[in-house]
C-alpha cells in the first residue's frame, strides 16, 4: 500500500484501491512512488467517463474532482477565448481535459481546459487524433488548493507555449521561456488582450452571467476593430 495525502499535509495509508476512492467537489488525493505504469494501468481502471482530473508528475499521482467555483472561472475563460477567438478572426479548437502525457519525462496531466487556436488545424476533425503531437497553444488551470507550482514542470514537459493561471482571486498569462514559465502582461495566443483585460471580464463574473462577460468581451473586440 502506497502513502496518500489527502488535500492537507496529512498522510494516510488506506487499504481501498485508488480506483474505488470517492472525493467530495473541490477535493484531492495525492499519491507518491507510483510507475509510469502504474500510472496507464490506473487511467485503464478509471475510464474517460468521469468528473476528476489526473496529474502526474515523475512518480507523483494527484487526483482532484473539481468544485462548483473552480467549473465556474474555468467555463467563463472558455466561453472568453471562444469569443476572441471568433471576433478576432481566429480558428479554434476546444479540447477541454483532454489528457497529455509525455513517457519521456514522466509526466502526464488534464487540464481544466486546453485549446487549439494557431495550431487549429492539429486538432481538426473528431476522431480525436492530435496530429504531429502537437501540444495545445493555450492551456487553462484553476488552481483553489495551490497545487498549481507543481504542475508547472508539466506543462513544460509538453511544451505548452501559454498558461492562463488563476489563483488568489486573480488570473495570470504564463509564457514557456527557457524552459520556464514566466509571467507576462500579454496573451500570446491573443496579443490585443492583455491581463489587466482578463481579469476585469472576470471580476464582471462576480455580479453577472457569463453572458454578462460574453457580451464585455464582444464589444471589445468591435470597437477595437473600428478604431481608427
Amino acid at each position: 500500500m502506497q502513502p496518500i495525502e489527502i488535500e492537507s499535509a496529512m498522510t494516510v495509508t488506506l487499504a481501498t484501491p485508488l480506483s474505488q476512492i470517492e472525493l467530495t467537489p473541490d477535493s484531492a488525493i495525492r499519491v507518491s512512488g507510483v510507475s509510469w505504469e502504474s500510472y496507464i494501468a490506473l487511467l485503464g481502471e478509471l475510464g474517460e467517463n468521469r468528473a476528476t482530473r489526473i496529474a502526474y508528475n515523475d512518480g507523483v499521482l494527484e487526483i482532484r474532482m473539481p468544485g462548483a467555483f473552480h467549473e465556474i472561472v474555468n467555463r467563463v475563460l472558455a466561453a472568453i477565448v471562444l469569443v476572441l477567438a471568433e471576433e478576432l478572426g481566429l480558428e479554434f479548437n476546444n479540447l477541454g481535459s483532454t489528457r497529455f502525457d509525455s513517457s519521456e519525462f514522466a509526466k502526464g496531466i488534464e487540464p481544466n481546459s486546453c485549446f487549439f487556436i494557431q495550431n487549429a488545424q492539429a486538432a481538426q476533425g473528431l476522431d480525436g487524433e492530435i496530429s504531429s503531437n502537437v501540444p495545445p497553444d493555450l492551456a487553462v488551470e484553476v488552481d483553489i488548493a495551490h497545487r498549481s507550482q507543481s504542475k508547472l514542470p508539466i506543462y513544460s514537459a509538453i511544451a505548452v507555449p501559454e498558461l492562463w493561471l488563476y489563483r488568489q482571486d486573480a488570473l495570470l498569462i504564463l509564457a514557456l521561456q527557457g524552459g520556464e514559465y514566466r509571467e507576462i502582461s500579454t496573451s500570446l495566443a491573443f496579443p490585443a488582450v492583455s491581463i489587466a483585460q482578463l481579469n476585469q471580464w472576470l471580476q464582471l463574473r462576480k455580479t453577472g452571467t457569463d453572458l454578462t462577460v460574453v457580451r464585455a468581451v464582444r464589444a471589445f473586440c468591435r470597437d477595437r476593430s473600428t478604431s481608427p
